[in-house]
């Protein structure tokens, strides 16, 4: 990475998929400044997951440059590329949890797979606070299905934290829920982030929740980045793209 105050960095990335009329992603330039929340806005099928999926390496762009703490992605062999993946944690938008495994499990899933030397005792306490840091104390032995859907994410929050990752990723963290726990999910990300000292990079169709808790606001828009700002300068925009989705979503001008 050019700058070691970049956390994830997209430079002139294209792709186009087979059968599609024209480049999902056409020239992307994107820079993730470390320790920040970064939210990507636009609209449903205008490639943020594909933004997402490049980042952790699922999906190749046609060309254009991805770094990931300072290392691009297109040398990673596959060793390497699971160890870069490790700076990672996800939050999906279905939460992915195992539905065969109690909460207890699911939250201790990543810590036996690559903490196994903590044995059961240590992992048993890491997952008893990181449950008490979602505040969902007690709750270990639940199954997945006696959840609520604001419950679920917050598992699946405590899971994604439980390496104590560099970045995290959030895909559309508050999709399906009402409002009081969308605000609870939004709070939990912004406290969860300053907590552990990491990156956060959330792909939203949410303004609200963008304005609320965003450092910095991007706006995806015909496969580039329209424009990048703070949410003060989000809503000051003259685009007419942006001003359009900020009247849809009702906010003041």
């Amino acid at each position: 990475m050019d700058h070691p105050e970049v956390a994830i960095e997209l430079k002139d990335v294209w792709k186009t998929f087979a059968r599609a009329s024209g480049p999902t992603l056409a020239g992307m330039d994107l820079a993730v400044r470390r320790g920040s929340i970064h939210v990507l806005l636009g609209h449903s099928g205008t490639g943020k997951s594909v933004t997402l999926k490049h980042m952790l390496g699922l999906i190749e762009p046609d060309r254009g440059e991805i770094r990931i703490a300072g290392e691009p992605l297109d040398s990673a062999d596959e060793v390497r590329l699971r160890e870069i993946r490790r700076h990672f944690g996800m939050l999906f938008q279905s939460s992915a949890l195992f539905d065969s495994l109690s909460v207890f499990d699911n939250v201790a899933f990543p810590l036996r797979e690559h903490r196994p030397e903590w044995g059961e005792e240590r992992i048993a306490a890491r997952v008893e606070e990181l449950l008490g840091l979602v505040e969902l104390p007690d709750i270990g032995e639940k199954m997945p299905s006696d959840l609520s859907g604001g419950m679920r994410k917050r598992v699946g929050l405590a899971r994604a934290i439980a390496l104590e990752p560099d970045i995290l990723l959030f895909d559309e963290p508050t999709t399906g829920l009402d409002p009081v726990t969308s605000h609870v999910i939004d709070d939990l990300i912004v406290k969860t982030t300053r907590d552990l000292g990491a990156t956060s990079f959330i792909i939203s169709h949410d303004i609200h929740a963008a304005l609320r808790i965003a450092d910095v606001i991007s706006f995806l828009w015909q496969g580039k980045i329209l424009e990048s700002g703070s949410p003060d300068e989000f809503r000051r925009s003259s685009s007419d793209p942006i001003r359009r989705i900020l009247r849809s979503a009702g906010v003041n001008e």
